[in-house]
């Protein structure tokens, strides 16, 4: 809880905001955004907190006309309603906007953390049953997926639609034109490269899809073969090594959509534009795309861009390759790791020898774990 101590305050243009001292930090708010976000019984449903007013119910020339603390509620009366409404000192704190602006595009919140082939050492691996007995050890699970965008499972069940049980861990399956599941294996006609015993450069996956599948989960039912090693490696490592190299290169691949294309199942024809680096309007790193197989010709870069935009391009795929980058491992039955799939690239090493090797996969979205993680940490604190 906030140290509320000596309290201040301060209306600003005659109470069209706010200024509060929270902890020895001086945050300003809007009369319109508080009265906007207010969480009294009126404004937002106790039993599911959506709105009951629209913003339209608000009066434009709403200020604030009072302002009083009574422990750690700071009660505020609106004019010209004349209602008083209590906000948590806590509240304010986690939901201030009035902060510095980043110093450059490219930055992560602090629930992420980027790496490279170091995190082999200690790579995120967790026991099913466990993460799916125990809450605390699921949250724990989930959270790194968050962190790192990538971790493992270990003794799973080797039957059909295992992928399915790992996704119900935190949501839902999603999907596709390659079905519900599907089995990555060798196939005569195969449909994908994923189904031939060819060594697969680092991509994610499905970037011609809008919006593209936000987790990818991997799972082995048997492997007898002779190298397929599976590979990871963290885009958001890789875009913040490019930036540091070539801030124009960076801003061209964040600044310009890519092309991606998908025919090769019958009656289906996909595609999407989406840049390589996708920022947010304020500059936070997003997303990451690459798929080399999947790439249509880049049309949206200006004749006087497109060098420096392959140069950059170039790089980033060089970068990709760097086994410094690279956590690598061999999938046993029994196992499966997730992927941000907005994030990590995944890659696998051409199969060796012959023998049997047969991987089930799915895809999820990622607001099913971002929503588990919320509930769990929810129910956490109120234990």
């Amino acid at each position: 809880m906030l140290d509320l101590a000596e309290p201040k305050t301060r209306l600003l243009d005659d109470g069209a905001a706010i200024e509060i001292c929270l902890d020895g930090q001086t945050r300003r708010f809007h009369a319109l955004w508080l009265r906007d976000n207010a969480l009294d019984a009126a404004t937002r449903s106790p039993g599911n907190g959506q709105r009951l007013i629209t913003l339209l119910d608000i009066p434009p020339e709403t200020r604030i006309v009072d302002a009083a603390w009574s422990g750690d509620q700071l009660g505020l009366r609106f004019a010209p309603e004349g209602k008083t409404i209590l906000f948590a000192a806590d509240w304010l704190a986690a939901h201030a906007y009035d902060r510095p602006a980043p110093v450059e595009a490219g930055w992560t919140g602090p629930g992420i953390t980027r790496w490279d082939a170091g995190l082999s050492a200690h790579s995120p691996v967790a026991a099913y049953e466990q993460v799916r007995d125990d809450a605390a050890a699921r949250l724990d699970w989930l959270k790194a997926v968050q962190r790192y965008g990538f971790a493992r499972l270990t003794g799973l069940p080797t039957t059909n639609g295992v992928p399915t049980i790992v996704a119900a861990l935190f949501g839902y399956v999603r999907e596709t034109n390659y079905g519900r599941i599907f089995d990555v294996r060798v196939e005569a006609n195969p449909s994908n490269l994923a189904y031939t015993n060819l060594g697969l450069q680092a991509h994610t996956d499905n970037p011609y899809r809008d919006p593209a599948p936000g987790l990818q989960i991997l799972a082995c039912l048997r492997n007898e073969v002779e190298g397929g090693e599976s590979i990871v490696i963290d885009g958001f490592e890789v875009a913040r090594r490019l930036q540091a190299e070539s801030p124009r290169g960076f801003a061209l691949l964040a600044g310009h959509n890519a092309r991606f294309e998908y025919a090769g199942t019958p009656g289906v024809r996909l595609r999407s534009k989406k840049p390589l680096i996708e920022l947010g309007p304020d500059g936070e790193l997003l997303a990451v795309r690459f798929n080399n197989r999947s790439a249509a010709p880049f049309t949206d870069i200006g004749y006087d861009d497109m060098a420096d935009f392959y140069r950059a391009y170039r790089r980033m795929a060089e970068l990709i390759e760097d086994p410094a980058l690279a956590v690598r491992f061999k999938i046993e039955p029994g196992e499966a790791f997730i992927v941000d799939n907005l994030r990590v690239l995944h890659a696998r090493r051409a199969i060796t020898s012959g023998g049997h090797r047969h991987l089930q996969g799915c895809y999820a979205d990622r607001d099913g774990l971002l929503s588990s993680i919320a509930a769990l940490e929810q129910a956490n604190a109120a234990a």
